[in-house]
């Protein structure tokens, strides 16, 4: 079994390694969840297997012991060597191959479950919602806000509250499930969604915009265009480029392509039923809905809600719109 153990670690090396390196793209979901199985076997096995052996083997060696005792006394030897409760201890210690596994079992599987039906960390790796979060923001995300979800496959068993406009979501990127994406829910199912000439319309209403002071932006030392938008009940800043154009480039064939309408002046799109459509706040340097297409309800991962670190600067800790 030790031989077993090192292998499957040499394996977790080997997989976490390359997935570091970029050799191929990992799912941390799958591997939280194999390693519970895992353990789980090595802890039933200590539980009901190995720790039952140790267990026998440190009575037979106290029966033999005092058995031993017994025998000496009769014959009138009172003094005997040898500590019984030292090699007791040595015989019911936890090998570490199962140290390492079966003791791990509990860790791992809180967890896992506090991952998969609670909150999950993520870490922003882009500037695309820029101003509302930062690259390097560590963030909270409520994985039972909008129903709770079976891990690994992400199939929603329970209800729970809808997605609403400007909620910014965690979400699998449509196009390749194993990247998480997060963005602002702009669009719910059967809205009618335009932004043309950087301005956002939602079914023929516009979106309230209140112009603001520009914003420095530290990573490209330039100042942006800066303004304060309204989604629904939530009230937010958005950033656009006054030198970039309106209109739509890169755009690549997705599902239900035939729902949106390009020109000049920007896109306008039709949310098809069970999907939203997704932007960025950094409205010019954010590939979203207007590129790739619509979010289905099967990919959401949860509401991102709380900045919980930023090592670079930990004054952006705490809640956000």
């Amino acid at each position: 079994m030790s031989s077993l153990t090192g292998l499957l670690y040499g394996a977790l090396a080997v997989y976490l390694g390359g997935w570091y390196l970029g050799k191929w793209s990992g799912n941390f979901s799958l591997l939280l969840f194999i390693l519970t199985l895992v353990t789980l076997a090595y802890w039933l096995a200590e539980r009901f297997h190995f720790l039952p052996r140790r267990v026998a083997a440190a009575t037979a060696l106290e029966s033999n012991d005092a058995a031993r005792r017994a025998e000496l006394a009769a014959k009138g030897i009172t003094k005997v060597d040898g500590d019984v409760a030292q090699a007791r201890e040595r015989v019911l210690a936890q090998p570490w191959w199962l140290d390492w596994t079966a003791g791990l079992f509990p860790v791992i599987l809180v967890v896992f479950l506090l991952r998969s039906f609670l909150f999950e960390p993520f870490k922003i790796p882009s500037g695309s919602m820029i101003p509302t979060l930062l690259v390097g923001d560590l963030i909270l995300v409520n994985k039972y806000h909008y129903g709770i979800r079976l891990p690994v496959i992400n199939k929603k068993i329970i209800a729970n509250n809808e997605p609403q406009r400007g909620d910014v979501m965690v979400f699998r990127f449509p196009s390749d499930p194993s990247k998480d994406y997060i963005k602002r829910v702009v669009g719910l199912p059967g809205d009618e969604v335009a932004y043309l000439n950087k301005k956002l319309v939602i079914n023929g209403q516009p979106v309230p915009l209140k112009s603001l002071p520009d914003y420095y932006d530290d990573d490209s030392v330039r100042y942006t265009q800066q303004f304060s938008e309204k989604l629904g009940s939530v009230e937010h800043r958005v950033l656009t480029v006054n030198d970039r154009p309106p209109f739509i480039a890169g755009v690549t064939e997705f599902p239900f392509r035939e729902n949106c309408r390009y020109n000049a002046e920007g896109v306008t799109c039709k949310v098809p039923p069970g999907h939203y459509f997704m932007m960025g706040d950094n409205r010019d340097n954010s590939e979203d809905s207007r590129f790739w297409g619509f979010v289905p309800d099967e990919n959401i991962v949860g509401k991102a809600f709380f900045v919980w670190m930023n090592f670079s600067n930990p004054k952006r800790i705490g809640a956000f719109n």
